[in-house]
Parts: C-alpha cells; sequence; structure tokens
C-alpha cells in the first residue's frame, strides 16, 4: 500500500463514477449519499430483493451498515452480500455498535463470514468487540484508542480474509501484509453523526474503483475533513464543509496533505 494506489484509485474513481449499493441505517441515509455524489460517485440506498441481484449485476459495490438493525433489515442485508457474492463485487461492512448488543454484535459476525470479498470498516471498539476482545464501547461510539485496536484488526483479517480499517484520531489500515497509518482529519469530525457511516459508503466506492484495502477512502476523508475543518466554525458547518471538500478535493491536494506512513515492521 502507498499513495500511488492512492493516486490511481481517486483518478478512476473521479473518471467512473461508480455505482455504490447501500443498506444502511436511516440516521445518516442523507449523509452517505452526499458524501458519494460530492467524492464523485453514485449512490443508491437500496433495500428490496426484488432489486438486489439486478443491481449488483451493475453496481461497483455494496455498503452494509446495521445502525438501524433490526430482523427485517438483516435477512435483507443477508440476501444482499449473497447477491454481491454472485456478482463477484466487493462489500464493505459497517458494524455499527457491535459489542453493545448481542444483536448487533453477532450480527457483524455472520455477516462478515458470508462476504467472499470484504472490507470492515469500524471504529476501535466495534474491531475489538467482532474480535471477541474486551472493548469500552459505549453505544456506538468508541472508548478504545485505534492503536489498541490493531491487533483485533489482524484476527479479524485472519479469520474473515478481509482488510480492516480502524477509524479514529489516527486510521490504521490492517490487511494480511501491511499496516498503514493515516493521521488527517479533525476533533471536530467525532461530533458530526455519520461521519463514519460517510467513510464507509466512501470505503465502497473506492472499491469500486479498484482499491480494496480501505486506504484511498481515508485517506480521501480525512484530507477532506481537516480542509473543511478550516473553514468550519463548528459541527453544523463542518458537515456542510465536507461536502464542498470533498467535491473541489484534487490529486495534488490529496497527495500534498497526505499524513501516510507503513507501520507495518513496528506493529510486527
Amino acid at each position: 500500500m502507498n499513495t500511488l494506489l492512492i493516486a490511481d484509485t481517486f483518478r478512476t474513481l473521479r473518471a467512473t463514477k461508480p455505482l455504490v449499493v447501500n443498506i444502511t441505517n436511516y440516521v445518516v441515509m442523507n449523509n452517505s449519499a452526499n458524501a458519494l455524489l460530492a467524492a464523485g460517485a453514485s449512490p443508491i440506498m437500496a433495500h428490496s430483493r426484488q432489486e438486489m441481484d439486478e443491481l449488483m449485476q451493475f453496481a461497483g459495490a455494496l455498503v452494509i451498515n446495521i445502525g438501524t438493525l433490526d430482523e427485517i433489515w438483516l435477512a435483507r442485508m443477508e440476501y444482499a452480500i449473497e447477491a454481491a457474492n454472485r456478482n463477484h463485487k466487493p462489500v464493505v461492512l459497517d458494524p455499527v455498535g457491535c459489542g453493545a448488543s448481542r444483536l448487533r454484535t453477532d450480527a457483524s459476525r455472520n455477516l462478515a463470514a458470508k462476504a467472499d470479498t470484504l472490507i470492515i470498516r469500524a471504529n476501535a471498539s466495534e474491531v475489538m468487540a467482532m474480535a471477541g476482545e474486551a472493548a469500552q464501547g459505549q453505544g456506538v461510539d468508541a472508548r478504545d484508542s485505534s492503536h489498541s485496536a490493531i491487533a483485533a484488526a489482524k484476527a479479524l483479517v485472519n479469520r474473515y480474509q478481509a482488510n480492516v480499517v480502524i477509524s479514529g484520531p489516527q486510521d490504521f489500515i490492517v490487511t494480511d501484509s501491511h499496516v498503514c497509518q493515516l493521521s488527517n482529519g479533525d476533533k471536530l469530525m467525532p461530533l458530526v453523526t455519520g461521519m463514519g457511516c460517510s467513510l464507509s459508503a466512501l470505503t465502497g466506492a473506492c472499491a469500486a474503483a479498484g482499491d480494496l484495502t480501505g486506504l484511498t477512502a481515508a485517506a480521501i476523508m480525512g484530507v477532506a475533513g481537516e480542509l473543511a475543518a478550516r473553514r468550519a466554525k463548528g459541527p453544523g458547518s463542518l458537515q456542510m464543509e465536507l461536502l464542498d471538500a470533498l467535491h473541489q478535493l484534487d490529486e495534488a491536494t490529496l497527495l500534498q496533505l497526505l499524513r501516510f506512513e507503513d507501520v507495518s515492521e513496528a506493529m510486527a
């Protein structure tokens, strides 16, 4: 993983405008759709079995977000992953609140096990809970550091043959061969609901554009969040400024502001 991957994926995303199918929660549908549009992708919020096979034939990726989970949505998510597998499309799983309840924890693990090509995007507490480690999550919020979840992320990589993005003040991207650290973003970002969910949606767009690690999406979101915070007066204006920053972001600015480090040897 390196900046060449980020640059190539960013260009492909803007050139191809991939369709991303989202089964996401009621709280963030608008946020996620707007983030995808601003970044250059095409969102669709689709939940029905009746159209899922058809959509996954020409969509670039599937994003599953369990934020407002119930048994009806869970069945739809399972079917959607099966449709993605049949059409050889990547799946991004956002296990919102994993560890907060048995339903969420079991659902996260079961959905991950179904996906053939998987990226898990979660905060540190969710990653640790999903891997079976003691975590300090509070509902959907993390109380663990991103760094403390790296071992758990490696366990998930091995268990599900997945790549894992741990979101936090520093983002870590964990694959079977690399651990990379991104240090962009801003302290205002956790004060806006749906920031992580928007990152998961962007991870789907970047997967459709060829990056199955989650690195490019985390880079885009971190740099855009940093740019947005320069103009924002608080959480409300940050949300608006983020969409503008995603839309206006160019490759040169992305690479110039990116704080990226391969920490694989240090984490070995």
